[in-house]
């Protein structure tokens, strides 16, 4: 499974890249804290890949990720060819980049 580390998501996004970040946690979840991401709570996932673009690069994220990596599989089974999970998700995120991010 490839990865990519928070600070990488976070230096690809200060220089403009155009990173789409899909956040699989659920709705309160991401209503506590999220970090721009675009919401598809894991159960739902399945039902809604052709809300996602196969030819975009997508990161992968959820609070420190096993969901995340639950969601690569199923992204990477449905023919999706450029996916990573985010190290560590929303967590090492707080951590490392945004301590204003809360905890949970």
């Amino acid at each position: 499974m490839r990865e990519i580390t928070v600070e990488e998501l976070k230096a690809r996004r200060d220089n403009g890249e155009e990173v789409f970040v899909l956040d699989v946690r659920d709705q309160d979840e991401y209503e506590l804290c999220n970090i721009g991401g675009c919401l598809i709570p894991l159960d739902e996932l399945p039902n809604r890949l052709e809300e996602l673009d196969r030819a975009q690069e997508i990161v992968v994220h959820c609070r420190r990720g096993g969901r995340a990596t639950k969601a690569v599989a199923c992204l990477e089974e449905a023919g999706f060819q450029n996916v990573k999970k985010l190290q560590g998700g929303i967590r090492a995120w707080a951590e490392r980049i945004d301590p204003e991010v809360p905890v949970y």
